[in-house]
């Protein structure tokens, strides 16, 4: 008889598949807002969907390269020196990509701000999902105590 406690690994892969699909979906919004308000200041009130097309595929394959090979950064445990180097690694190639694909016309310290909102948005997303698991453990402590009465109760 299977175990129906224990985690499978397609539950482990699909854990992993709808974290890539929630970061790709948060860091195209993220860099979509900076790249609209990009284009408002610049006078044009339209996003050109090619633009948004690289950039929402850069975010997937960037999200998969963050779990798979860059041990997953943005939700580690502490920012220690192996994590700030895959926000640096990712930042960089975002920054290459909106250059070769002229999100922000090639404009050098467009494209810089880019990078340090990218990073910025990085360390967000770190804190978020920090506080997130700290009010995670305080649930489970709690309903483990709630869990743990009502147990001795029926002693």
């Amino acid at each position: 008889m299977k175990n129906k406690k224990k985690v499978t690994l397609w539950e482990l892969y699909l854990t992993k598949e709808i974290g890539i699909e929630f970061k790709a979906c948060l860091y195209f919004f993220a860099f979509l807002f900076y790249y609209c308000v990009f284009r408002l200041i610049n006078g044009v009130y339209d996003a050109s969907i090619l633009h948004m097309t690289e950039l929402i595929l850069a975010c997937y394959i960037i999200g998969y390269i963050q779990v798979y090979l860059l041990w997953n950064f943005d939700e580690a445990d502490s920012l220690r020196v192996k994590e700030i180097a895959g926000m640096v690694i990712c930042t960089i190639v975002y920054s290459l990509l909106s250059w070769l694909f002229n999100w922000f016309n090639k404009n050098l310290l467009v494209t810089l701000i880019f990078a340090a909102y990218i990073l910025l948005v990085y360390v967000c997303v770190y804190l978020i999902y920090k506080y997130k698991r700290i009010i995670d453990d305080k649930k489970l402590n709690e309903d483990l105590k709630l869990f743990q009465t009502e147990h001795k109760k029926e002693d």
